[in-house]
């Protein structure tokens, strides 16, 4: 029975295309939602002993210990809605009264990943981009779709191209690439995965996230190479990534010399009711402009303000909408 409750919520997230499912214990027993972009959406309230069973259910799943219920502990499993089986990743943590919370990410085909993108020429442009060899860096918040924008880049140029990715974890399977996952734990790092990959000659690079100074020099040795290196990198805007990878011991004249463009994304809704991706890209002139020190702080602000006003003028988005994203 609990298997059949379980199934009827992740069908429902599954066709609502959601990134998340929480399962987050409360006063009277737990209350289920999932996320779409940055939208939470209730399902339903449960009793307590409900919430037992589908933390158990879900542990049990997951290969975790069904015992534990304060530790944190993750796990995965994979569970098949009609014809389309999806990955899931799971997180759970109990609170000082022994209440596990959890949390599941739901990691989709890329071939069952339709995009919408508010401005198509803006992929286009970056399609273009990725044309060369060098580094290309996407931000945004998470759950914005940087990992599926950068394999529909690389799918979009494959043209018997060998793509190899390092992701921790892998979220999109793809049969077409050779994906590798980090492991810390076995000294499967980003950057030693980066050195193995390099003796395998792909022509692309996904890496998952530079989020240390081995990645990033990795990175951009890779870049200056002659290979072509789709990253991502935790910054606020655009022109940020750049001071994040300075952050990380990358010399400036390195970056100018490897870095391709920049692209910030943001997950916007739109006026039919889904969501679109809009993107902030950095590149050419613009690009060269920041690393010569004649860039106008406020053009990138003036330029995402621009797409935004290109999207209300179509009737993309609404005028709300935009000034929410400002």
């Amino acid at each position: 029975m609990i298997e059949t409750e379980m199934n009827t919520i992740f069908k429902i997230c599954v066709e609502k295309r959601a990134s998340d499912l929480y399962i987050i214990p409360d006063a009277k027993g737990c209350s289920v939602k999932y996320r779409i972009s940055n939208q939470y959406h209730n399902l339903d309230t449960y009793s307590e002993r409900k919430l037992m069973q589908m933390n158990n259910f879900l542990k049990f799943k997951a290969n975790m210990i069904l015992s534990e219920n304060r530790r944190p502990q993750f796990g995965a499993f994979q569970w098949q809605i009609g014809h389309e089986q999806i990955n899931c990743r799971i997180s759970s943590v109990g609170d000082f009264l022994g209440r596990e919370s959890i949390v599941i990410r739901f990691i989709y085909s890329e071939t069952n990943m339709p995009i919408n993108r508010l401005l198509p020429y803006q992929f286009e442009e970056l399609a273009g981009l990725c044309q060369s060899s060098g580094l290309i860096l996407f931000s945004g918040p998470m759950g914005s779709g940087k990992t599926t924008t950068m394999y529909q880049l690389a799918e979009k140029i494959q043209r018997q191209r060998t793509i190899l990715t390092i992701e921790d974890p892998v979220e999109i399977h793809n049969t077409n690439f050779i994906q590798l996952q980090v492991n810390d734990k076995a000294n499967m790092t980003y950057a030693e995965l980066l050195k193995v990959g390099l003796r395998h000659h792909p022509d692309i690079f996904i890496i998952g996230e530079i989020r240390d100074e081995l990645t990033a020099d990795a990175a951009i040795r890779a870049a200056m190479s002659g290979h072509l290196i789709l990253s991502t990198v935790h910054a606020r805007n655009a022109a940020g990534t750049i001071k994040r990878l300075e952050n990380l011991g990358v010399s400036r004249s390195d970056l100018k010399e490897s870095l391709q463009a920049v692209s910030y994304q943001r997950l916007i809704e739109t006026t039919q009711g889904s969501n679109g991706v809009l993107f902030d890209l950095l590149s050419g002139q613009n690009l060269k402009n920041i690393f010569d020190g004649t860039d106008n702080q406020k053009i990138p602000l003036e330029r995402w303000h621009k797409n935004l006003a290109e999207c209300v003028k179509n009737n993309i988005i609404t005028l709300e909408t935009a000034s929410r994203y400002q």
